[in-house]
């Protein structure tokens, strides 16, 4: 069984392509610019039997134009792993496209790599206790997951959320290109930056959350622009979607 809270098609924003996505429930972070707080709890969300879900996707074929498929996001992929993992093994086999959207915290996505054509992963800070303070978790496991995604040759896109007060500054892109370079990851992947938004501050309000983010967290086209430069000069690769 998968439990999600949400699925429809969207085009190029999860994925390559005209996709259809399943959220999946459950996250094992909180951060607080979360677009999606209705997927935070592991409870709530409609129960689906895989096989089901597997019908679904293999019914859609003709809906993944343009390179499209399936992705699965959240809340968080391996917070239901063992059924990501029938998913994606099932619908993989039949030559769909697939694709997730994760944190990369969990030690059980290296599970899922032969499965995924796309990884997309976010990363919210190089520093491991700057991460663990605004999220919950450190990031200690998100870059060994992202080590071994670039040693099995995956095709990845890292997201960087880029939140004022949090991460974006000039400095802190420099450390995220060395951090990068590092691991030889401007060799295999690419980077699409994610300036803050407030998609879910009114689904905060419904749930009776507390959204404490404010307006120091939003970001000027100018402080983009000098984020993505420094990644640029490093010879990373941006994308857009």
């Amino acid at each position: 069984m998968l439990s999600i809270f949400q699925k429809g098609f969207h085009y190029s924003q999860d994925g390559p392509g005209n996709r259809l996505i399943y959220h999946l429930q459950g996250c094992n972070l909180r951060c607080p610019w979360c677009s999606n707080p209705e997927g935070l709890s592991v409870k709530g969300g409609t129960a689906y039997p895989v096989s089901e879900l597997v019908d679904e996707v293999i019914r859609s074929r003709p809906m993944f134009f343009d390179g499209g498929g399936v992705t699965l996001t959240g809340g968080e992929v391996t917070m239901q792993a063992d059924g990501a993992l029938k998913l994606l093994s099932s619908v993989h086999a039949h030559g769909i496209s697939t694709c997730i959207e994760t944190n990369g915290i969990s030690d059980r996505l290296p599970e899922l790599f032969p499965y995924i054509d796309v990884l997309i992963m976010d990363i919210k800070h190089y520093d491991a206790e700057k991460h663990r303070c605004v999220t919950g978790v450190g990031n200690e496991r998100t870059v060994k997951n992202l080590s071994l995604a670039i040693e099995a040759k995956k095709n990845i896109i890292v997201r960087i959320p880029l939140i004022g007060g949090f991460n974006a500054s000039v400095e802190v892109a420099h450390e995220f290109a060395q951090l990068f370079v590092g691991l030889g990851f401007d060799k295999h992947g690419m980077v699409e930056i994610l300036p803050y938004h407030e998609y879910g501050k009114k689904k905060y309000e419904d749930l009776g959350m507390e959204y404490t983010m404010n307006e120091n967290a939003k970001i000027t086209t100018d402080m983009l622009s000098s984020f993505s430069d420094v990644l640029i000069q490093r010879g990373i690769k941006m994308i857009r979607t």
